[in-house]
């Protein structure tokens, strides 16, 4: 969930100010790529040259595993291990800030040992819903509850007629209630799928009923106008459990991750269920070649307009589309469809609902007895909701095993964080504009406990899952975030390039297509760290949601109502439309990151926006709703939107781009509109200009040969014009003395010429002798 306030420049549209000059990774000169010639490899080389040391260094190091579970290590070990954070030697302008590191690193080290010494490890402390909330032990049922506040508690619910009176609960010396019910009769003294609540009374002598903090499901009675939810003991019998029978697909090299919603992915206008989104949307899913869906709002939340992010009940499952045993088949599923499935999962904050969510257990204790922070600092102002105490023993319990739940449980394949901004920085990133000068996320305002919890958290979930995958959605472009906590990184696989649909979408609304600039562009795509993994997208739901539209509206429009016929010639807004939609995601995909993310229903350019049920639209789901029909009617283009989607993606299946480092922007002219620029093997030519066709357009290579179309946005199949002869071979010539880039072609050793049309993005790959390898379309 982006933070609706600030302006969402990310380190890849960093200001270049002096401050920022100075720092190692923020500008074009500190592993960027921007600019004829200049590769991620050629960086990396530079890097390894200029920093000998490093590799030795790391060889010559003790394992952070070793210093971390040694027994026998003692707090100069953990100094001699922090005083050499590898972090600082991969980027020479993070030195300044080594003391910050090496806290932090600290702080990691010395929580983590704690974590150990009272609770085995971290992995035994991560599984708390063993103890907490009810499990089954040796014919009795025991529930626990921490709640340090209470003066008194019971259990209530359909078992015991809601009287508490028979089922009083203890505390002991940590603020944990518990009780004990034995069987009766050979049953369970709470039965399977009934309601339940846990009543306590606090200092003021009120008593007050909530949800237990560990509940695995929720639900509301839908008769009922906003009636609250009731917490649900689930324990099927072994006859309704729902087996798993498929394993984890192996994790790919690059995920092309399709982000989808299940509440709203279904055609009718209403609320869709995990079995519907498992049997009907899944395969529409696997079809377009994408390797991982990332499910949003599966945490329980009990306002639906909230998309998720708002979550009441942490370990219970989205009660409006079906029970845990559903969601497990849609899990299943996937798998054994080879898809992968990360979670949404919402750890920077917490619903304010007091009868329904976990802020109903604050009822005016100190922070240290709440699982969120007391006055301003527990309240988020542009979310109103609460804010987490990282530093608090039983929070890391809870959040830390709640990621092992969903892991185990359900097997999720790994999250996609929400919300990173607001947890690393004391401020949220409210009212903050990040220009990527180090100072601003190196600080006093950086919260070090969030942080560290981030590190116990991404090493938890590696430890456990070796595969699995994880994504920071951080709108701060903070540095270290995407590297190892070994290195004193914070751990995630992947960021979110989040500045990338921004600038797509200040084009579409404010510059005419003549004034687009391809340097700024490819800019915008290219300027990362080489050294942390980028998913790039065009457009998520963020970009959907009510108040604006998807890409597709904002550049057809109202033409989308009643100009998709592929029956007749498209007028220019839906050609122009169709070509720049296809070739936005495409140039986002192919040059912004090492994965790729598309919301669902963008791949075929679904119209006009997304608005949940609420009071101000009369409660209608007419727009919380997918319209399948439009992509699946043969006479409409939307068809054409969605094959150039799957082509997309089968071309990196086929050539693996997206996993290489070789990446070279060679032109970036504005003039001609023209980007060219090589990704692995291949060689892409983007030509935006609206009217301009380029016969015989020199474009540089890397490897001379002979080279073909891998993939056209221009071929009729994907409703274009048929412009470009797929059979051509292309010929290189030599350009200049080999080895001295300032003698070749735009810096590149070879060149060949080609057909460019407007408005179309066309991929070439090199013919090896033998190999018949042919074109995307021909593959189809």
């Amino acid at each position: 969930m982006a933070l609706v306030s600030l302006t969402p420049f990310s380190i890849q549209l960093a200001s270049l100010t002096q401050g920022s000059r100075n720092n190692w990774f923020v500008a074009n000169q500190r592993g960027l790529i921007s600019g004829p010639g200049i590769s991620i490899e050629y960086q990396k080389f530079l890097y390894s040259s200029r920093f000998p040391k490093f590799r030795r260094q790391m060889e010559q190091r003790p394992s952070i595993s070793a210093v971390l579970t040694d027994e026998n290590s003692d707090m100069m070990q953990i100094e001699e291990y922090t005083d050499a954070v590898a972090i600082l030697d991969l980027d020479p302008g993070l030195q300044p800030y080594k003391d910050h590191f090496r806290y932090r690193m600290k702080r990691y080290i010395e929580q983590k040992k704690l974590i150990e010494k009272y609770e085995g490890s971290v992995e035994n402390f991560a599984q708390g819903y063993m103890k907490f909330g009810f499990n089954r032990e040796k014919g009795v049922l025991v529930y626990r509850e921490w709640a340090p506040a209470a003066q008194e508690a019971q259990i209530i619910g359909d078992f015991n007629g809601w009287d508490g009176f028979n089922h009083k609960m203890e505390k002991d010396q940590f603020g944990v209630w518990f009780i004990t019910i034995p069987d009766s009769g050979g049953k369970t003294g709470i039965p399977h799928n009934s309601r339940v609540k846990f009543r306590f009374k606090h200092g003021d002598g009120v008593w007050v009923d909530r949800i237990p903090a560990w509940i695995k499901y929720a639900t509301v009675d839908a008769a009922r106008f906003a009636a609250p939810y009731d917490g649900v003991y689930w324990d099927p019998p072994h006859s309704e459990r729902y087996e798993f029978r498929y394993p984890r697909p192996p994790k790919s090299t690059t995920p092309r991750i399709y982000e989808a919603h299940v509440g709203m992915s279904g055609s009718e206008p209403r609320v869709s269920s995990y079995r519907e989104f498992a049997d009907d949307v899944l395969p529409r899913i696997r079809e377009n070649n994408y390797n991982t869906v990332q499910l949003m709002a599966v945490m329980e939340h009990s306002y639906y307009g909230s998309f998720g992010y708002h979550v009441t009940n942490f370990f219970a499952v989205s009660s409006r589309s079906g029970t845990p045993e559903d969601l497990k088949y849609l899990i299943d599923k996937a798998h054994s469809l080879g898809l992968r499935v990360l979670m949404d999962v919402v750890h920077s904050h917490a619903s304010n609902n007091v009868t329904d969510g976990l802020n109903g257990f604050d009822v005016g204790q100190s922070s240290q007895e709440s699982y969120f922070h007391t006055g301003d600092r527990g309240y988020h102002q542009l979310w109103d909701s609460k804010l987490f105490n990282y530093a608090n023993w039983e929070v890391l319990r809870f959040l830390l095993s709640n990621l092992r739940w969903w892991l185990e449980e359900y097997r999720f394949d790994g999250f996609r964080f929400d919300g990173v901004t607001s947890m690393l920085y004391h401020h949220h990133g409210i009212n903050m504009a990040f220009t990527g000068n180090y100072n601003e996320y190196f600080s006093e305002s950086t919260d070090v406990d969030a942080v560290v919890y981030l590190m116990l958290a991404n090493s938890l979930i590696h430890n456990i899952l070796l595969d699995a995958t994880v994504v920071a959605e951080d709108v701060s472009g903070a540095p270290g975030l995407g590297r190892p906590v070994f290195e004193g990184g914070i751990g995630f696989d992947y960021r979110l390039a989040m500045a990338i649909p921004d600038k797509w979408i200040d084009y579409l609304k404010n510059k005419k297509d003549k004034e687009w600039s391809m340097k700024e562009i490819s800019w915008s795509l290219t300027n990362r760290r080489y050294t942390e993994k980028c998913i790039a997208y065009a457009e998520s739901h963020d970009q959907s949601i009510v108040g604006d539209k998807t890409i597709a509206f904002l550049l057809m429009d109202q033409e989308m109502y009643s100009g998709m016929s592929a029956l007749g010639p498209a007028s220019p807004t839906i050609d122009r439309g169709i070509a720049l939609h296809k070739m936005i995601h495409f140039m986002t995909m192919a040059l912004g990151g090492e994965g790729y993310l598309n919301f669902m229903g963008n791949e075929f350019g679904h119209p006009e926006w997304i608005d949940f049920p609420r009071e101000g639209n009369n409660w209608s789901y007419d727009k919380c709703r997918r319209q399948w029909n439009l992509v699946d009617e043969d006479h409409l283009r939307y068809k054409f939107m969605c094959a150039f989607d799957r082509a997309m993606n089968t071309l990196d299946e086929n050539y693996a781009f997206l996993a290489s480092n070789k990446q070279i922007v060679s032109c970036a002219n504005d003039e001609e509109k023209v980007v060219v620029f090589e990704r692995g093997d291949l060689v892409f030519i983007f030509n935006f200009h609206p009217e301009n066709t380029y016969d015989g357009y020199k474009v540089g290579c890397d490897m001379p040969g002979k080279y073909r179309v891998a993939l056209d946005s221009d071929a009729l199949e994907f409703g274009g014009h048929g412009r470009v002869g797929h059979e051509v071979d292309h010929f290189t010539s030599p350009e200049g003395i080999p080895g001295v880039p300032e003698t070749n072609f735009n810096n590149r050793p070879n060149s060949f010429q080609v057909l460019s049309p407007p408005r179309t993005c066309v991929v070439y790959y090199r013919v090896e002798e033998g190999n018949k390898v042919t074109s995307v379309e021909a593959n189809e």
